[in-house]
């Protein structure tokens, strides 16, 4: 047999309606056309599909069959378009998102939250990496985008802040640099520091930076959280460097100085970055969208 949708879609109006005439005309067809149709389903089908009556047409026993299953495959062919509306508005599939260390623990969550909510069908894989790591992800079509500090070149692509967060050092109240108000990163390298857990994003953004002075980090302690950072600070245990957002989000709970850094580099905002916004997948234009950036 080779019924199509339309062919389905139109015994069903004709069944439903009990009259070949009413039935063209619920499934917009002429007459002459809807009756041809008709008449090559009943051949394909090799049995009679409609008794013709003096005031209409009633299914068959084929008819009833056949009646049965188009409900059923236009009702798939409904909920298949759905689906299909839903990945292409943004509605449905999976955002694979890259973000550096500041973004994924304080910018991204109440932000994917309030979009998500209203998103049943959408998953997101949200992995961490460095500013660094996602702009060579994205510049090789690898990631589709991600967030990143504007500390970092990006030739070729796309770069659209979309908040500020500077690094600030916390010190114990008592320590001797709690009185300043800015200092630059050079200057506290003979420092001991507490640190975030090896592989962290930003604690390897640090390293970096104290490798590019020469020097290196004396790092007292790891800790997974910024959480626990700030409570070795706290303690008097060392000093830390956190992201402004976390500072301010911690504070109430820890007692540290802040002095800024002066370093281009701490003086940062986060952007997104992307190659192509023509590239880009419908959720992840539904995303950008919602945190402010305008399509290119």
């Amino acid at each position: 047999m080779r019924f199509d949708l339309a062919d389905l879609r139109l015994f069903l109006c004709i069944a439903d309606a009990g009259s070949i005439t009413q039935g063209a005309q619920a499934a917009h067809l002429a007459l002459a056309s809807a009756s041809e149709r008709l008449r090559n389903m009943e051949h394909d089908a090799g049995v009679a599909l409609l008794e013709r009556r003096s005031r209409g047409v009633v299914a068959t026993q084929a008819g009833e069959a056949v009646a049965h299953h188009a409900r059923l495959i236009l009702q798939q062919q409904a909920l298949l378009k759905s689906e299909l509306n839903g990945f292409a508005n943004g509605a449905r599939g999976t955002l694979s998102l890259y973000a550096n260390t500041a973004a994924l623990t304080h910018f991204l969550p109440p932000r994917l939250a309030d979009w998500l909510s209203g998103r049943p069908d959408i998953h997101v894989d949200l992995r961490e990496r460095t500013s660094l790591e996602i702009v060579q992800g994205v510049a090789a079509g690898m990631i589709e985008a991600g967030i990143i500090s504007d500390s970092c070149e990006c030739p070729g692509l796309h770069v659209r802040p979309v908040a500020r967060d500077h690094l600030l050092l916390i010190v114990p109240p008592s320590h001797h640099l709690a009185a300043r108000s800015t200092i630059r990163f050079a200057d506290v390298l003979n420092e001991v520091f507490v640190g975030l857990a090896s592989g962290n994003a930003l604690q390897d953004h640090i390293q970096d930076q104290a490798e590019a002075s020469g020097r290196s980090l004396t790092l007292r302690i790891r800790m997974k959280t910024f959480d626990g950072l700030c409570t070795m600070v706290d303690q008097g245990v060392g000093i830390g460097i956190v992201p402004q957002s976390i500072a301010d989000e911690l504070q109430p709970r820890y007692a540290y100085a802040r002095v800024a850094l002066e370093d281009d580099w701490a003086c940062r905002q986060l952007c997104v970055v992307y190659r192509d916004w023509l590239e880009l997948s419908p959720a992840m234009h539904s995303f950008l969208r919602h945190l402010g950036v305008p399509a290119d």
